[in-house]
């Protein structure tokens, strides 16, 4: 099984490093057959190529890999994309089809948090909606007619919509069968109108599973007051990327959180940290690389339940488990959340809990 990685901009050649150690001690203990190729992205790439990603490389990754690992990006230092600057996350997500986001946020009664008791995962729409990249053919959904007006254009398909939800339920049928889904259709009466319409005909699919839908506002608060009542929460692209980063931030740390893009049709799946590129502690070895290493152990087991590949699911299913025994020991941890333990370090010392494991077969 092949899997390219790209560690890109900031902080991401040091997680990449640490989650590779990671990923390479689970390949040895559960057999999985692992190969890696790094490909250059982002600045690398730009003064290389001239862009931060070349279209070969998404060719190669829809064509040649079984899965992606992305490092961060240092998207808002690009030039303009005419010039070379290519959102590359967005890149991977548009040119992959990758329309599911998923993003879970978990606290750990050992660590700090403001959300006691908080297990849910946000499935977030990733391929259209309010970001101008990705929701026109041709062009970009903002524009200036003169120099003082500045317009925005939103996309929400049902064919998107449709899919995103149908992914969410899925999931709620693997956990506590809840599916709470966000909005904000009193003021975006057709957009937010048209995904609460397919939210709605999908949940019919699904008879076993409790539903409820939340206005956006109101959701943000709600998830401060009671985190506890919610399991899988499904929302359009903009509203899923600011509330999964609410979520993982009361929960402990954006540090922390794990996150796929994926397409449930092709395969296809790309681990990615749900933080950005840090860049005023790159190249110090002092990155946290949790969400990274929790991102690849999120790859390894959806690729595990596409293929019904039980040594998948045990290979990730391991990796949290060694994340969580490593953070639990407060003289192992990094700086960000309290200990003195450097990037390569701590991936050294959840590799090593890895290696250590117990296979325990996936029913």
């Amino acid at each position: 099984m092949r899997i390219m990685t790209l560690p890109c901009d900031g902080i991401g050649p040091e997680i990449m490093a640490a989650t590779l150690d990671v990923v390479r001690a689970a390949d040895a203990r559960y057999g999985l057959g692992l190969s890696f190729q790094e490909e250059e992205s982002g600045f690398t790439s730009l003064r290389k190529h001239g862009i931060t990603l070349r279209e070969e490389v998404l060719d190669r990754a829809r064509t040649e890999f079984d899965g992606v690992i992305l490092g961060t990006q240092s998207h808002m230092d690009y030039p303009p994309v005419a010039e070379g600057g290519r959102n590359v996350s967005a890149g991977f997500r548009i040119g992959l089809d990758l329309y599911a986001n998923v993003r879970p946020a978990r606290s750990r009664a050992y660590l700090p948090n403001k959300a006691p008791g908080m297990d849910l995962v946000i499935m977030r729409e990733a391929t259209e909606g309010f970001y101008p990249d990705r929701n026109m053919h041709r062009g970009v959904g903002e524009m200036m007619p003169d120099p003082d007006m500045a317009l925005s254009v939103r996309k929400i398909t049902r064919h998107s919509s449709m899919r995103i939800c149908r992914e969410a339920f899925k999931l709620a049928m693997q956990r506590r069968k809840k599916v709470t889904a966000i909005h904000k259709a009193n003021s975006f009466l057709m957009t937010d109108g048209l995904f609460l319409e397919c939210f709605r005909a999908v949940a019919k699919e699904f008879p076993e599973v409790e539903t409820e839908d939340r206005i956006v506002d109101a959701f943000a608060a709600l998830l401060v007051r009671q985190p506890e009542k919610y399991d899988v929460v499904v929302a359009t692209n903009f509203y899923g990327d600011i509330l999964s980063d609410l979520a993982s931030e009361l929960s402990g740390s954006l540090g922390l959180a794990g996150s796929i893009n994926a397409n449930a049709e092709t395969g296809l799946v790309c681990a990615q940290a749900q933080h950005g590129s840090a860049p005023d502690i790159a190249g110090r070895n002092v990155a946290n690389p949790t969400s990274l290493i929790l991102s690849a152990a999120m790859m390894l087991s959806w690729l595990g339940e596409q293929r019904g590949e039980a040594k998948l699911l045990d290979a990730g299913a391991a990796i949290a488990r060694a994340v969580d025994a490593v953070l639990e020991d407060p003289a192992k941890r990094t700086r960000d959340i309290g200990g003195t333990v450097n990037t390569d370090a701590f991936g050294r010392l959840v590799a090593d809990a890895v290696a250590a494991s117990q296979f325990s077969p996936v029913a």
